[in-house]
């Protein structure tokens, strides 16, 4: 897929991975939504790159249509990243053995996989309406984790939210296949995002030794430049990707 002159919608683009990943494909040409909750954060970042900024929820299919309706009005919608997410840390039972709540549980799937659903299905409707270019009328990019092979003590949310968008992948790429739209699913490890570098840098160090090669957290422009090929490479399908630098998460 050539990135030069495509509307693109990337979720959670106001900061973290989803923010490289908009920079990276403004870099390219593409004309890029920015679909985020925080308002002055996604304004900025459009300001920044040339785009356009949508204000909206993704768990919410009024303001993802919206949004899918807004970058119809840039140009021809073929590529959609979903990049909006969050976790959360709780055990089945905690150690006076009170069971997980229910709030929370519920919260990360809505978030992570409704929200992912939602941006998903409405962008291949708009895509099922282009002409094809190569064959191909789009492509769709959604964010898994490692966490969805490794997930660790207290991840029993997240993981399933991000075992859940990984067990998407297949079945989406079967669906759409009919009208020569992609689906591929990227799995990141520990990244520099603003969430991890919260943490205390004696933390930080940790995670970092435990990456194989490169010792080091991720840079998310390396998310945006797997974006970037998995776009490039018109064979790419179905498929999860894994972006760790070879790690697999200890239990704790």
């Amino acid at each position: 897929m050539e990135l030069k002159g495509i509307s693109a919608i990337v979720t959670g683009a106001a900061s973290g991975l989803g923010q490289a990943t908009a920079r990276r494909l403004a870099k390219e040409g593409a004309h890029v939504t920015i679909f985020d909750i925080q308002e002055g954060p996604a304004q900025e970042m459009a300001k920044e790159i040339g785009g356009v900024a949508v204000v909206g929820d993704v768990t919410k299919p009024e303001d993802a249509q919206r949004c899918i309706d807004e970058a119809m009005n840039h140009g021809p919608l073929r590529l959609a990243v979903n990049c909006a997410g969050t976790a959360w840390v709780g055990r089945v039972i905690d150690r006076a053995g009170t069971p997980h709540d229910l709030a929370p549980f519920e919260a990360i799937q809505r978030l992570n996989v409704i929200g992912t659903f939602n941006i998903m299905t409405k962008a291949a409707a708009a895509m099922a309406t282009l002409e094809p270019v190569d064959g191909e009328r789009g492509l769709i990019i959604n964010t898994a984790s490692v966490a969805a092979y490794d997930g660790q003590i207290g991840q029993l949310a997240y993981a399933a939210s991000k075992g859940a968008i990984a067990s998407m992948t297949l079945p989406a790429a079967r669906d759409l296949s009919v009208v020569g739209i992609r689906v591929v699913a990227i799995a990141p490890g520990l990244f520099a995002t603003p969430l991890v570098m919260l943490l205390p840098e004696e933390a930080t160090n940790a995670i970092a030794a435990a990456v194989p090669f490169p010792k080091r957290l991720g840079n998310p422009d390396e998310f945006g430049l797997l974006v970037k090929s998995i776009a490039e490479n018109p064979y790419l399908n179905g498929e999860v990707i894994r972006l760790d630098g070879a790690i697999r998460l200890a239990p704790k």
